[in-house]
């Protein structure tokens, strides 16, 4: 029988080496050759590998395929059940990342904790009526569960003072301070645990590899084993995953494939607000997203974040327009703010937060031309309130109206609330959404609207909306 081993595989061109190099001989690529562990393989005829697959069992019309109703978890916040796509589905594995003190820790914590509470387990309308001792009946059940939280990179002391900071300790949370996934995978056996959190995938482990914590090989091997946990236990697990300073999840690429949903948190380290977006999820849409806030009591969902993004603005001020935006598939309203002032050095300065600085050059560029406004000795400061990120189109034409409004001087009325794409030749073009967006603005208050559906140039818009005509 041949003995399991591991090399060191090109992931280029896939030369095989006994040894770590730092340059591969065949291809050339620095820093390709990652530890693998190769398992013994028999090579198979045609005859034995069509044998091997039970035809009669395995090959079925997909329209025979019965639909089976999946029993959801709440996690306990109502926004992060939206971005799972209703909650957590047993069997699943998800993928947590953000940067470094953004509260990923926090909210999974907080999670877990209120899943020891007592799991609500939650079925799809006209089910047919299930066991209810196995916590999949029609209506919503409590029930005394367990969940196993792995710390890495904190110790049991650790995770205890930032718990009871938070809220109260339940006896059914059990938390290992370890890093080998074969101790994690026998205290999920003996515990058998409604909810696993792994904190986080780069501390981890396996013996089977010589690599270090951290490296290509032992993420991926270490999160293949977990991902095999998840699918024969039905146990949920949550990972939290490190990025890099491009914001990019650490780690091989193939460890977004293994999960069934990526989920990333955002947010300024100098703000509250945090939005938690779904890149990928199997299980639900990943046009959603859930809005919260870092208290000092952990996280807090925001249920109405647009009255909470304007509750700071101060009306009749020169700069400030009201936006009407898009994060997932929820509309939200925010402000954006503009000031300009006489440039003291040679070339004028352009400071942007929130918005992509490419296209809001290309906005100032376009208004420039437009309306004919001299912006070429000012210094033009653009920033979303609150701390929001926002990267669709949409915002072109907020962003051109408060800068408009903070040259001129002129106060845009309270009531006015714009969106849409601005372009080259100064016309304005539609956006998505378009509804979605007038009805957040008109729940909120709102009555004017600025749009491209209203106006055809950005000059008619600009003057609207100083002079009102």
């Amino acid at each position: 029988m041949t003995k399991v081993h591991s090399e060191y595989i090109c992931q280029q061109c896939g030369y095989h080496s006994s040894s770590f190099l730092g340059k591969c001989p065949q291809c050339g690529e620095w820093n390709s050759l990652v530890e693998t562990l190769l398992r013994p393989s028999t090579s198979l005829g045609a005859t034995e590998g069509q044998a091997s697959v039970n035809f009669e069992k395995d090959l079925v019309r997909l329209s025979e395929v019965k639909s089976q109703r999946v029993g959801r978890i709440t996690t306990g916040f109502g926004e992060f059940d939206r971005v799972l796509g209703g909650g957590i589905v047993r069997g699943e594995i998800v993928l947590i990342s953000g940067d470094p003190g953004i509260g990923k820790s926090t909210l999974l914590l907080q999670t877990a904790m209120r899943v020891a509470e007592g799991t609500k387990v939650t079925k799809e309308p006209k089910e047919p009526k299930a066991n209810k001792t196995s916590g999949f009946s029609g209506s919503s059940v409590t029930s005394d569960t367990s969940v196993l939280y792995v710390t890495g990179e904190e110790s049991a002391h650790q995770v205890k003072i930032r718990a009871e900071r938070i809220a109260k300790v339940y006896e059914n949370l059990y938390i290992l301070p370890i890093t080998s996934v074969e101790g994690i995978i026998a205290a999920s056996e003996k515990i058998s645990p409604t909810l696993l959190i792994i904190d986080s995938i780069q501390t981890l482990t396996t013996d089977k590899l010589s690599g270090s914590a951290g490296s290509v090989g032992q993420v991926r091997e270490c999160a293949g084993i977990l991902q095999r946990l998840a699918k024969s236990s039905h146990t949920p697990i949550f990972i939290v995953g490190h990025v890099t300073k491009e914001g990019n999840i650490a780690g091989p690429k193939v460890l977004e494939h293994l999960v069934d949903a990526v989920l990333n948190l955002e947010g300024d380290g100098m703000h509250a607000f945090r939005l938690l977006r779904s890149v990928k999820n199997r299980f639900g849409s990943t046009f959603e997203v859930g809005v919260f806030e870092m208290t000092d009591a952990g996280m807090l969902e925001v249920s109405n974040p647009s009255e909470i993004f304007l509750a700071q603005r101060i009306s009749k001020r020169p700069g400030s327009v009201v936006l009407s935006t898009i994060a997932g598939g929820r509309p939200l309203l925010c402000e954006v703010q503009a000031l300009t002032t006489s440039t003291i050095f040679g070339m004028p300065t352009r400071r942007v937060t929130g918005l992509d600085f490419s296209r809001m050059q290309i906005v100032i560029a376009a208004l420039s031309r437009a309306v004919s406004l001299n912006l070429a000795s000012l210094d033009i400061y653009l920033n979303v309130a609150g701390g929001l990120k926002i990267d669709e189109p949409a915002a072109d034409l907020a962003a051109a109206l408060s800068i408009a409004s903070a040259v001129q001087g002129i106060a845009i009325a309270d009531g006015v609330c714009a969106y849409g794409e601005v372009g080259l030749l100064g016309e304005l073009r539609p956006v998505a959404g378009g509804k979605t967006r007038i009805a957040e603005a008109v729940r909120i208050g709102f009555s004017d609207f600025v749009t491209p559906d209203k106006f055809k140039t950005l000059e008619e818009a600009v003057s609207y909306v100083l002079h009102g005509e």
